[in-house]
């Protein structure tokens, strides 16, 4: 799918675009090239320490912000796929500062559409969130925003055979800055305690290499508009913190500003456009000049969930225990991990 063509990555230093770069180089050896667009210097110099130039010749490095439409233009050139990974992604850094989350989550991802539009792409996946479904806090409106360009982005090219899609999907195993990565270390720094949002709370889990396999998964699959979100296990963050560290007192600190008590990826309201594709679930565009959604249902062999269908993480039939926790962080997030 990938083998001579050339692909870029929005964000591609960060966890998500290691593990895709990391996948494409296994899985498809012929690829021409690899664009990794991010503005980090320090992350990029760390990345071309890990993939030589002499040994990965395909592999580019490109600085850039997604807020810089021209340079975008310029990282297209070229371009068969768009991986758009490149995101503001903390709740409470999107709250203190809105007017930046939206120029990076909001207007990158139209510049993303721009590029894409002028210069040849094929395929654009751009990557979203459970916090955009049913949003009640700023970094889940820009994302819902986000989505919302990039599914209506199909009915205004025209003639070009470019295919906008999403994919959702909730909290990545071992991602920079969650959950399990933090338990850890502050069980490993000598806490006496965890701290624990609400004993009630609940979160979808999927691992990076699930949430890479998705979006290849889209590429070869979308006609263009789809949402595409994964059947994946919920968890509750007691269970994680007690996988971790059984032997330390659990201390319910409070939800912080923005958060929610359980997430949700498909609402009630997006369930009248949701259908059933086996292993995923797919939100159709309500609006699309492409394709009915009699087209849709045929191409991915799919059914309608039955009516007031919500999937979210308190109600899922899926679930992690303490056990599966523990097995998942050593496959996906340590190898080393003990249970102290």
């Amino acid at each position: 799918m990938l083998n001579n063509k050339s692909v870029l990555i929005t964000g591609g230093t960060g966890s998500f675009g290691k593990k895709f770069i990391e996948t494409i180089l296994n899985r498809y050896p012929e690829v021409k090239r690899i664009v990794i667009y991010s503005r980090d210097e320090l992350k990029q110099f760390e990345l071309k320490q890990k993939y030589p130039h002499d040994q990965y010749p395909q592999l580019r490095f490109f600085i850039g912000d997604v807020r810089d439409g021209e340079r975008l233009k310029r990282a297209c050139q070229g371009i068969d796929v768009i991986i758009h990974a490149a995101a503001i992604k903390q709740v409470d850094t999107a709250e203190y500062n809105p007017e930046e989350c939206i120029k990076t989550n909001v207007n990158g991802a139209q510049n993303v559409i721009n590029a894409a539009l002028e210069t040849g792409v094929k395929h654009v996946v751009a990557l979203s969130t459970d916090k955009a479904c049913a949003p009640i806090n700023l970094y889940g409106a820009t994302k819902l925003t986000s989505d919302k360009l990039f599914t209506a982005a199909n009915n205004i090219k025209g003639s070009n055979p470019v295919k906008f899609s999403v994919v959702r999907y909730g909290n990545v195993m071992g991602s920079r800055g969650s959950v399990i990565p933090f338990f850890i270390s502050k069980r490993d720094n000598g806490a006496k305690e965890l701290p624990i949002t609400d004993m009630r709370m609940t979160r979808f889990n999927i691992s990076l290499q699930a949430g890479v396999d998705l979006v290849l998964w889209a590429i070869e699959h979308h006609l263009g508009g789809e949402i595409f979100i994964p059947k994946i296990p919920s968890y509750r963050i007691c269970d994680v913190a007690t996988a971790i560290a059984p032997n330390l007192p659990q201390v319910e600190v409070g939800i912080r500003p923005g958060e929610k008590l359980h997430e949700e990826m498909i609402t009630a309201t997006d369930a009248l456009n949701t259908i059933d594709i086996g292993q995923y679930y797919a939100i159709l565009p309500s609006v699309s000049f492409q394709h009915t959604r009699e087209d849709y249902t045929r191409h991915h062999n799919g059914t309608p969930v039955p009516d007031g269908f919500h999937y979210s993480s308190d109600k899922n039939t899926e679930w992690e225990t303490v056990e599966t926790m523990r097995e998942k962080i050593r496959k996906f997030v340590d190898p080393n991990f003990e249970v102290k």
